[in-house]
């Protein structure tokens, strides 16, 4: 999966499948994890918010089946 650099101090990429809906989210710690059955707005909203890594812990974590990868 194609993922997109960000200005986060706590992730370093992301990228999205629309096919799959899956969410993949690289951290600045260098972990890697996919979120499941993730809506594309909620991925486009993860792209414009002003704190990515607050966007992930508020509407991401804990709400979406995941994987390390």
């Amino acid at each position: 999966m194609k993922r997109i650099p960000v200005n986060s101090s706590s992730i370093a990429e992301i990228g999205y499948d629309e096919s799959s809906q899956t969410l993949e989210v690289q951290f600045r710690n260098g972990r890697v994890y996919q979120y499941f059955s993730v809506p594309g707005q909620v991925a486009n909203e993860l792209m414009d918010a002003g704190s990515h890594g607050q966007y992930v812990n508020q509407h991401i974590k804990g709400l979406y089946r995941y994987a390390r990868v």
